[in-house]
């Protein structure tokens, strides 16, 4: 990591001693790294188990930190660290926050307020619909004048979470009532507003910096523009599209927008760049973000340290000419999240037990994660897992240190995007500077994915191996018959003992093998016996026209039941809405039929692959 800049770096009688830190995960590990070398005292509260504290409920978080003794409260990410009742709440306990100013938080971190201040300002927004009226008629209405395709966004929170885009106008119902339910559960606010959808832009977004004196900084921007459903995947700085004369333009788009609303902490403003050259505002995230890591090791700061400095009230004590030339000479940083999501699979999430855990490391490799080996995966919170990040002396060297790095990380156990990521980072759109907020759905995933991905034989041969799975026969090789989680079995052969290939990573947790394939843990089992039964189920299952089974493709808890019993559908109407780690998810019909049986209400907790209905034609 560079050299840190100076006035980054709180004085000793700060007067925070003891922070509590209202968080989970990577960030909350993240922020007490920082504390631990500060000599700051950190109150962790425990987030699974019996007493777990419930990190949306106001009161009972305000009174955990008053109870630890703390003077400080950072709230990291996500939860409620852009709830301005929240940073009242905090202050009114005599306890320090750790953010913006709770006026700030309201007028920028609702979107519908924050796109009328840069009106105000002469800074261009997308053309949208921000009102008071939120009727369905209302908001169809608007969306007929801004023209399809529309966004659909909740008007608080961030993180993507709530956003649909709607490109047939006979979608915008179904669009709105889940935005709404996704943005009430995410964020307890159901306003909606609505923005005409930019196709093949650039998402990039503005690092600032205020103290509670009206000074502030912006430290360059960040190319955020590699996402699917509106969430980042890879993160860098400094933007491949931007210049110096751009930066200097956004920077100060930035300063001006957050010193309107009297902003103190860190903050990020998120622009759209056109082809056309356009510079859309988009929204003001009043947080520190998730991709934080390639500015501070881009810049030399320690932005967790600013943030506490400033909420101690120090001056911010450096100056715009200073960052910028940091920025000049501090290289190029990516960033890359790693999901517990099945890229493979629609990007749903999934759950498990970490069986295997090795993270890179090397010259310019930083990783911020949340898990250990050994950690249970469920389905309540946010699916990152961690960030692996890369810093270079120029874009090049980056991401071949991100690649590198990627390619050394093993994670067995739960299923993840890593393997997808071994892909993108490779891929000539990212590696020439080329990707749009589009990109994505555009390439993924290439034709020839299924067979540059099925599971190698030395694979089957290490997975039955490692379970001693082999069976003894007569005057030949040892056999086993194992099945895989994708439903594919297979015969193998092991020959002699020792002849696996031990290079491949193998885990074992019970009665299963978990493997690595290229990045993805693929487990295994000893199949069972065949059967009558299970020949029949097969049989009904390839049989066309026969009864369809609809499953579940991912644990979570039931939303919606959108079908009665004996309810007439066709093919792709909905059946069941799911939801899991914060997200939904419209489970659909497979066939046109009749629901012959329904298997679940709402409330329901199912596991993945589990039956929600059986169709018949």
């Amino acid at each position: 990591m560079r050299a840190r800049a100076s006035g980054s770096e709180p004085t000793r009688d700060a007067g925070i001693g003891h922070l509590f830190i209202a968080n989970r995960g990577e960030i909350a590990r993240r922020i007490r790294r920082t504390c631990d070398r500060l000599g700051i005292r950190v109150t962790l509260p425990a987030t699974i188990g019996r007493d777990a504290l419930d990190l949306l409920d106001i009161e009972a978080v305000v009174e955990a930190a008053r109870a630890a003794g703390a003077d400080a409260l950072h709230p990291g990410f996500g939860f409620l660290a852009e709830n301005a009742s929240f940073a009242e709440a905090v202050e009114a306990a005599g306890i320090r926050w750790a953010g913006p100013p709770p006026a700030a938080i309201r007028a920028m971190g609702d979107k519908a307020a924050a796109r009328r201040i840069a009106t105000k300002l002469g800074i261009p927004v997308i053309p949208g619909y921000d009102g008071a009226a939120q009727s369905d008629s209302k908001l169809g209405h608007a969306a007929a004048e801004i023209g399809y395709p529309v966004l659909v966004k909740p008007a608080a929170g961030g993180g993507g979470k709530g956003m649909r885009v709607v490109r047939d106008p006979r979608a915008l119902g179904d669009a709105l009532a889940s935005a709404r339910r996704e943005a009430t559960a995410a964020f307890g606010e159901p306003r909606l507003i609505l923005e005409r959808f930019v196709e093949g832009a650039r998402h990039v977004e503005v690092q600032v910096l205020f103290d509670g004196l009206g000074n502030g900084v912006h430290l360059g921007e960040r190319d955020c523009s590699i996402q699917r459903r509106h969430q980042k995947i890879l993160e860098e700085t400094p933007s491949p599209a931007v210049a110096r004369e751009l930066r200097d333009r956004l920077g100060k788009a930035a300063l001006r927008l957050a010193s309107a609303v009297g902003y103190a902490s860190a903050g990020t403003c998120e622009f759209l760049l056109t082809d056309r050259g356009e510079v859309l505002f988009l929204e003001m995230n009043t947080r520190l973000q998730v991709e934080h890591p390639v500015t501070e090791l881009v810049t030399g700061r320690d932005l967790v340290a600013d943030q506490l400095r400033i909420a101690a009230g120090e001056p911010l004590g450096i100056g715009q000419a200073e960052i910028d030339a940091a920025v000049a000479a501090g290289g190029h940083a990516i960033e890359a999240r790693v999901y517990a999501e099945d890229a493979e699979d629609g990007f749903l999430p999934s759950t498990g037990r970490v069986e295997r855990l090795r993270w890179p490391a090397g010259e310019g490799i930083r990783v911020d994660a949340g898990i250990d080996e050994g950690d249970e995966i469920g389905g309540q919170f946010d699916p990152m897992l961690a960030k692996v990040i890369a810093h270079g002396t120029d874009r090049g060297e980056a991401l071949d240190r991100l690649t590198a790095a990627l390619d050394e990380t093993v994670l067995l156990g739960v299923t993840t995007n890593l393997r997808f990521l071994r892909w993108l980072i490779r891929e000539p759109a990212v590696r020439d500077g080329q990707a749009r907020i589009d990109t994505l759905e555009r390439i993924w995933p290439p034709d020839d994915w299924q067979a540059r991905t099925s599971i190698p034989a030395s694979a089957w041969t290490a997975a039955a191996s490692a379970l001693d799975a082999g069976g003894w026969r007569l005057n030949g090789p040892a056999r086993a018959r194992l099945l895989a989680d994708d439903g594919t079995e297979r015969v193998v052969e092991l020959g002699a003992r020792g002849e696996a290939d031990d290079t491949i990573e193998v885990a074992v947790a019970g009665h299963a093998a978990h493997v690595d394939n290229g990045g993805r843990s693929v487990a295994f089992r000893v199949a069972p016996p065949p059967d009558v039964d299970r020949a029949a189920r097969a049989a009904v299952s390839h049989h066309a026209g026969g009864p369809a089974e609809v499953d579940a493709p991912m644990p979570g808890s039931v939303l919606a039941v959108h079908v009665a019993a004996g309810a007439a559908v066709e093919a792709g109407d909905p059946i069941v809405t799911l939801e899991a780690m914060k997200m939904e998810h419209v489970v659909v019909a497979p066939i046109a039929g009749t629901v012959a049986e329904l298997r679940v209400r709402r409330a329901d907790q199912v596991a993945r692959g589990e039956i929600l209905a059986i169709l018949e034609p």
